[in-house]
């Protein structure tokens, strides 16, 4: 094997590892997030937890956070909840850092 061969090798290593971590990192955005939605809808409990993994299931429908961000926003203005997608998407950019952090600390 070359050089170029092991170097290539790490590169698609790293490629593969950042994937994961962005893919885990999302996952736990959209149940923090779905977590904090449940709050503000009045769940606790176990359906709250409920809720986190629907927000969590809705990523699965299109790429991108559209799909996330149109169930939450939604369920939150149907329930009458005073917020816009401006606030949404402030709080799902927060809750990235916290799940990055969170999974970078081994939680």
């Amino acid at each position: 094997m070359t050089t170029f061969d092991k170097r290539e090798d790490a590169f698609e290593r790293q490629f593969a590892h950042d994937e994961e971590l962005k893919f885990k990192a999302e996952a736990r955005r959209n149940k923090l997030l779905g977590l904090w939605a449940a709050e503000k809808l009045g769940k606790s409990g176990a359906d709250a937890d409920a809720y986190a993994k629907e927000v969590v299931a809705a990523d699965f429908e299109e790429a991108g956070d559209a799909d996330v961000l149109r169930k939450v926003l939604g369920d939150l203005t149907a329930k009458g909840a005073a917020v816009t997608e401006a606030d949404v998407r402030a709080k799902m950019s927060d809750l990235l850092a916290t799940a990055v952090a969170q999974i970078k600390a081994g939680q």
